[in-house]
């Protein structure tokens, strides 16, 4: 589920790179926070998929 949700926000953050077009900055605050949480899983050795 993390997987579905990092790879929505990267996909949203591109297309706002691209077209200039980001909600207040907000899907940039999302990115981060659920590269974090991939980090952290793969740190304690967690399944990522």
């Amino acid at each position: 589920m993390i997987t579905t949700i990092v790879a929505i926000l990267v996909i949203l953050w591109l297309l706002g790179m691209v077209t200039s077009y980001t909600i207040g900055g907000l899907i940039h605050v999302l990115l981060v926070v659920a590269v974090i949480i991939v980090l952290l899983r793969i740190i304690r050795g967690e399944k990522i998929l």
